[in-house]
């Protein structure tokens, strides 16, 4: 009954996806700036006050970024078909090569047509469409922000009477919140590190566009495990009509070593013990959310799975033993030792 429950459940947010995914996302953005409610509060300010700054804080965020993605894309549309001359080089050279393969030039030729820059500047435009699309979305993810900073304003005081009445239920909420914060403030710290890097090598080597593939890089930071590749094929294949194939490989071989040392090596272990989730259960939520929600839940997979177990398990004293095994930092020692060691030192 409850797996059945839960596939209905899954179902319903997949058909709701386009008013779930914004939803979650005005959610993860008013815990975001939650604190600085509570900072205006404590010194002394009106709670309309700290909600207006929190309120803006986010418009600020959302419109910064959505502002410089919307005229770098605009300026990658402009320039994408002046490439037309070299792909056209680069797919001549490519039909050589595999023609040297033995590849039948029948086979060939069906690989190659669907290549065209004009093909690809098509598709810019139906992102851009696409960016204008999200842009509608954003006046209700506004509108959800305005409704939940109004609400946070007493926020702290129901979950005061929550404490009261369900103290587990407002311990699970509250750790929800804490563990939120704790990963947005760990992703945007190492996105904003690794976006300068990554934008200050492409302006080096000359890749055109840094500061857009820097954003990229800024915002793919917040899908786990794989967004550091999805991030480096724009600017790879940009290269490779730049300037050819030694650019391309020089690119990749960058974005490899940066992001491999920072979001492979260095950043997990701030993340893990921000979230207390593997490696594997993160990889798992990513596949999942974007299935069911589509882009936002890649980008929200881990405050997405913070929240289920929040409500599945830390909710449940009965089953915390579970968070034991998708990732949760292990006590430095164990109940059974505890218990013998305190048995020891009994006179």
């Amino acid at each position: 009954m409850s797996l059945a429950a839960g596939v209905v459940a899954i179902a319903g947010l997949k058909v709701f996806s386009g008013i779930v995914g914004p939803f979650f996302l005005a959610l993860m953005l008013t815990i975001a700036v939650q604190p600085l409610q509570g900072w205006a509060q404590r010194r002394g300010w009106s709670a309309w006050v700290g909600m207006v700054i929190a309120l803006l804080a986010v418009v600020g965020i959302l419109l910064g970024i959505g502002l410089a993605l919307a005229v770098s894309a605009w300026q990658l549309a402009s320039l994408l078909p002046e490439y037309g001359d070299k792909l056209n080089a680069l797919l001549d050279n490519a039909r050589g090569l595999l023609s040297d393969l033995g590849i039948s030039s029948d086979q060939i030729q069906k690989v190659l047509d669907g290549i065209d820059v004009g093909k690809v500047a098509e598709f810019v435009e139906q992102l851009l469409g696409g960016v204008l699309g999200v842009f509608s979305n954003l006046f209700f993810v506004l509108a959800l922000l305005l409704f939940m900073a109004v609400d946070g304003m007493t926020m702290d005081k129901r979950m005061t009477v929550v404490q009261g009445q369900r103290p587990a239920i407002a311990g699970a909420l509250l750790s929800f919140a804490e563990g939120t914060r704790k990963y947005l403030v760990v992703s945007t710290v190492f996105g904003a590190i690794v976006a300068v890097i990554d934008g200050g090598a492409l302006w080096l080597m000359g890749v055109p566009l840094p500061i857009l593939w820097a954003l990229l890089s800024f915002i793919t930071n917040y899908i786990p495990n794989i967004g550091f590749v999805i991030g480096v094929i724009p600017p790879a294949l940009l290269a490779l009509l730049d300037s050819g194939p030694v650019l391309m490989i020089w690119v990749i071989v960058v974005y490899s070593v940066i992001n491999f040392v920072i979001q492979s090596i260095i950043q997990p272990k701030f993340v893990g013990d921000a979230v207390g989730l593997s490696v594997t259960v993160t990889f798992l939520s990513l596949v999942f959310w974007a299935w069911v929600i589509g882009a936002l839940g890649a980008l929200l997979a881990i405050p997405l799975t913070l929240l289920v177990k929040a409500l599945l398990l830390d909710i449940d004293p009965s089953t915390r033993w579970a968070d034991v095994l998708i990732g949760a930092p292990l006590p430095k020692k164990v109940p059974e030792e505890q218990a013998r060691e305190r048995e020891a030192e009994r006179p």
